[in-house]
This record gives structure tokens, sequence and C-alpha cells, in this order.
């Protein structure tokens, strides 16, 4: 997890994400009440058996999206890091040399491929981590709904370079605008799959999408365009210390049906965390709060 310096709702990704406040109020109390929330939800999963590692933003930028690092950033079993594509300029400074060094040399995990996509970003080709791919990692499949920051070109050339393949559809909101990261309408789990299936407007694509996630042995949450708006899907599931747990947010939480988190919890210990300040200022969750670490040790 990053720490941020600054947060505020980017205007760089206002456009293209529909689930942000349009205000750009920001400030020293935003500020404290973000940090509020993110310090106590690190604490909330390091109460619940997960190994959680809290590095601060680089100094001296403007990067209002730092604490989203799952964007810019993901790690492999097979000590391979992956750095991508971002679309607006400001959350290119996120990539952080400092950061990976530091995984090494402190906390003793193994780098020995580094895979950079950034390179991309000269071509217009954007591909935004596990925003833009939501990884199935047993199978070895990667989900992604196309947008401004997902191209088909990008999410191609990523998983010909890890070894997955990519299964790609359309999605939209109720307004037609496409969604904006895949990891805000689909989670996919050891177990069970949240998924708006009814953002995808293509019936083929609609019932393609659940055939592979039933066929990958998930039990298939769905959720619907109110439930998606409530972060919902933008959740994950990691190691707890009593097995897997599910980090999501209180608004997500309180969002599902009551049948829906009985199935929930009939498979995932939930960790729901308060961040309605980063929620609605940033437009992302408890998911694009964190990038897992995969990476061997020793």
């Amino acid at each position: 997890m990053v720490r941020p310096r600054v947060f505020y709702a980017n205007p760089q990704t206002a456009p293209s994400n529909a689930f942000q406040a349009d205000t750009l109020a920001g400030g020293p109390a935003l500020l404290a009440q973000a940090l509020a929330e993110f310090d106590a939800a690190a604490e909330a999963l390091r109460a619940a058996g997960v190994e959680v590692l809290v590095m601060d933003a680089a100094g001296g930028q403007d990067l209002p999206d730092a604490l989203f690092p799952n964007n810019w950033l993901s790690t492999h079993a097979d000590a391979t890091v992956v750095l991508y594509p971002m679309l607006a300029a400001n959350r290119r400074a996120e990539r952080n040399a400092l950061m990976l060094e530091r995984l090494q040399a402190e906390f003793g995990f193994k780098v020995a491929r580094t895979l950079d996509l950034s390179p991309l970003e000269d071509q217009g080709l954007i591909v935004e981590g596990t925003g833009s791919l939501v990884l199935d990692r047993r199978r070895r499949v990667a989900y992604a709904c196309l947008s401004a920051r997902s191209h088909p070109e990008a999410i191609t050339h990523a998983c010909e370079a890890l070894g997955y393949q990519a299964r790609m559809f359309s999605a939209s909101d109720p307004r037609g605008q496409p969604v904006y990261h895949t990891n805000v309408m689909l989670a996919v789990g050891s177990q069970v799959a949240i998924a708006c299936l009814d953002s995808l407007p293509d019936r083929a694509e609609r019932d393609g999408l659940q055939h592979a996630l039933e066929a990958g042995g998930a039990v298939v949450v769905g959720i619907d365009h109110g439930q998606m708006a409530a972060l919902c899907a933008n959740v994950l599931e990691l190691a707890g210390a009593d097995g897997p747990m599910l980090a999501v947010s209180t608004r997500a939480w309180r969002a599902f049906s009551t049948a829906q988190r009985r199935l929930l919890e009939r498979h995932l210990q939930p960790v729901p965390v308060n961040i309605d300040t980063i929620e609605h200022h940033a437009g992302g969750g408890i998911r694009c709060m964190l990038a897992e670490l995969h990476l061997p040790r020793g």
C-alpha cells in the first residue's frame, strides 16, 4: 500500500472515471481524512493476519492517485515485476523504482525480471495493471473490459509477455459510458467471482463471461449497476490468518443483499473497511489500494 502525500479528485482522470467526484476540493483537511481511512484500512488487514507493507508516495511531486499502486505495478510468482502504461500524465510519475528496490533490499523479495510496458504510452497504448486486467492466476486468464485505459493491443502485449489468455469484452454504465477499469465490475477469487454482468450490453459477451467464470469453478455473485457504483466488485481476496478473507469497503458491504453477504461468508471472511472519503473523491476502492505481492522470498 502506498500512503499518499496529497489527496484530491484528479482532474486528469475524471473524463474516463464516472465513479469519482467532479469536485477539485482538496487541502489539509481532506488529506487528513484520507490518511485516517488509509491507516485504519491497513491496520484492519493486519489484524486479519495479512502482511501489509506500507510505503510513502514519492516526495516532491503532485500525485493525487498515488494510493492506487495496482495500476502501475503487478508482481508474479516467477519473480516477475510488471510496470504498466498509464493514461493520465500525472499518474506516470507514480512508477517508483525505489519502492521496487526496497521490496528486495528491506523485505527480502526476489525480482528476476522487470517487464517495463510503460513505453507503450508513446504509442497511445494503455493497460493499467490489475485495474485493467483482472487476473485469474490459477487458470492464467486475464479478464479485461475495453476503455480509454485498457487498449486491446496493450492488453494483448501484456498477456503474451506473461503467458495469460486474454478475455476482452465491452462494459458500460447505465449512461453508456465505458467502465473505466475492469476491477470495478469484476473480481475473481479462488472460489467466488463477483461480476456486474448487466454492464455487458452484448448478450453473447455477457453469457461468455459468465460461462468462463463458472468453468473456472467460481460461484458467481451477480451484482447490478447500483452495486457496481457502490464498488461491490472492487474487492480483493487475500490470505488471512484463518484462511481466505475479503477486503471490502463498508459502503460496498452494505450494498450487498443479505443473501449475497451470506453466500460470500460461506467462502470468505469479510473485512470491511471505511474508505468513504477515498471512494467518493478518487473513484476507486480498497482493491485499487492493494498491489498484491506474489514474488518469492529468499
